[in-house]
């Protein structure tokens, strides 16, 4: 839903009728959205797993892989600012019917995936704050979410305005938790800026943490969210909003990278110091009670309420991008909801550990990054269709670099997970 408002204070800002920060304000919003994607349960899991098995040495993973995040969200954005339309239907324009049902399918699961991940988390974090059975736990959570979508119906700003208020409860749970913690300096700097690996398990976890930042249904999203929510009239406009986009993304981005640093360098500070190996989200909340006290505790678990909350909403708006673009269908948005939280529904009522779940679904988003990122590339390297928001042949080469990396990556991820 357009919101008359917003597009009345982006008319003025594209025709410089105001100056900084209120310039700027009608176009923020999309990558702050889509960045939710970047720090759900999954990372959790991966990042403490890392922080306390090799503490701050694989911090500059997190940069790294944010790094690349940076690149491949701005260029879905400017995918939907150049085209005004998202990167499924573009995919549908250009490819077969049939490639176009089997990318759908694919997406779907992706979806699903991701889905299952930040359902989990959010009713992980319920139960872990109020000490209430899973399966109650993942009922408020369904209320929840649903709650959030509602406020897609009241228009785009309200929406974007509660997940970003979301994240930044995140940010202050973490950011207090560093405080807590009271992390080295030394071996920070040196885990941030020098590149190394300890073996094998090493490398796995860091393709764990490259797999849970850069996630598919990411891409799909910020490419719908750009298409039609500022639309330019011409080139000039096109460019200058990509421009206001592109700080969007870059503000975004770096909350979602220091919340991903901020969960490592806990663990390292914490678990590692300790010499605990944390691999399950229950087992660093009882730590965290029992090293820092019952509010580090709280604070975690309020995290990851809120990280889950906002991002199965998220993933909820994604599903509806791919399965209009793909194949020109639209059901429901409360009905998608309702279909895509029957799976971790059924994993919670079944017992499975939440953690093991969570892991599992980062092997599946792994599968689905080459059927996003590698369209994108293609698209926006694509002169005829971008016009002058094309890719420069730099930034072309070193989209095609990062997708080879983090796919070969991604590879080993899901070979050492099914068959090492």
């Amino acid at each position: 839903m357009k919101n008359k408002s917003l597009l009345n204070n982006a008319n003025t800002s594209l025709n410089d009728e105001s100056r900084g920060l209120k310039q700027l304000l009608p176009f923020l919003g999309p990558a702050f959205v889509a960045s939710v994607a970047y720090i759900d349960p999954g990372n959790y899991a991966t990042n403490i797993a890392a922080g306390s098995k090799y503490g701050y040495q694989l911090l500059w993973v997190i940069l790294a892989s944010n790094l690349m995040a940076v690149l491949i969200q701005m260029m879905s954005a400017k995918l939907g600012i150049a085209t005004g339309r998202n990167l499924p239907e573009i995919s549908r324009e250009r490819f077969s019917k049939k490639t176009s049902i089997l990318l759908w399918l694919q997406a779907e699961l992706v979806i699903m995936a991701t889905d299952l991940a930040e359902f989990i988390g959010a009713s992980l974090g319920l139960y872990l704050l109020f000490n209430i059975p899973m399966i109650a736990a993942a009922l408020i959570a369904a209320v929840g979410s649903f709650a959030i979508l509602e406020l897609q119906r009241r228009g785009v700003r309200p929406l974007e305005a509660i997940i970003t208020g979301m994240i930044f409860i995140v940010v202050i749970a973490f950011g207090i938790q560093v405080f807590f913690a009271e992390p080295e300096a030394g071996p920070l700097l040196k885990g941030l800026f020098t590149p190394t690996f300890d073996g094998v398990d090493s490398i796995l976890l860091s393709a764990g943490i490259l797999g849970a930042t850069v996630m598919p249904h990411a891409i799909y999203l910020h490419s719908g969210l750009t298409s039609s929510r500022i639309v330019g009239k011409n080139e000039k406009e096109r460019k200058k909003i990509f421009k206001f986009e592109a700080i969007d993304v870059i503000i975004a981005m770096i909350i979602a990278g220091g919340i991903n640093a901020s969960m490592l360098i806990v663990a390292a500070a914490l678990f590692n110091k300790e010499g605990l190996l944390v691999e399950d989200l229950e087992v660093a909340f009882n730590h965290f009670d029992s090293l820092l006290g019952p509010t580090a505790a709280i604070l975690f678990g309020i995290g990851l309420l809120s990280a889950g909350l906002s991002s199965s909403s998220v993933g909820t708006m994604t599903g509806d991008i791919v399965m209009q673009g793909y194949i020109n269908r639209k059901i429901p948005l409360y009905l998608r909801r309702f279909i895509t939280m029957a799976p971790p529904l059924a994993i919670i009522i079944m017992g499975v550990n939440p953690t093991k779940a969570l892991v599992m679904s980062q092997v599946v988003l792994s599968f689905g990054i080459a059927f996003a990122l590698i369209p994108l590339i293609i698209f926006t390297s694509n002169k005829k269709l971008m016009g002058t928001l094309v890719n420069r042949k730099l930034t072309t080469v070193i989209a095609w670099s990062i997708a080879v990396l983090i796919i070969c990556l991604n590879i080993f991820l899901l070979y050492e997970t099914l068959f090492g």
